[in-house]
């Protein structure tokens, strides 16, 4: 038999008294934050007025291609429709 003369709900009481209001909310109810760790949002980036101002902080347009030809040889060239192969002059599919 339990011969403890102390309730147990009187016991939890006064453990979560001792703990403090950030850990005695209900289920469901949202926990009170402790001063000094509140979260802070991020200031927001203003965004180029237009496009092109946006492309142009983003390094610009890749104008350059890779290409790989049948004879071997990998380089790098404008994009263009009409790219022929440095060593041996085959074009490049686009």
């Amino acid at each position: 038999m339990f011969t403890n003369t102390t309730p147990m709900r009187s016991r939890i009481a006064q453990q979560l008294k001792r703990l403090g209001p950030a850990t005695t909310t209900r289920r469901g109810s949202s926990r009170t934050r402790r001063p000094g760790t509140a979260a802070t949002a991020p200031e927001p980036v203003a965004e180029p007025p237009d496009p092109e101002a946006r492309v142009r902080e983003a390094g610009g347009p890749e104008d350059r291609a890779s290409y790989t030809c049948s004879c071997g040889m990998v380089f790098a060239a404008p994009v263009s429709t009409s790219v022929s192969c440095p060593r041996c002059g085959t074009g490049q599919a686009w």
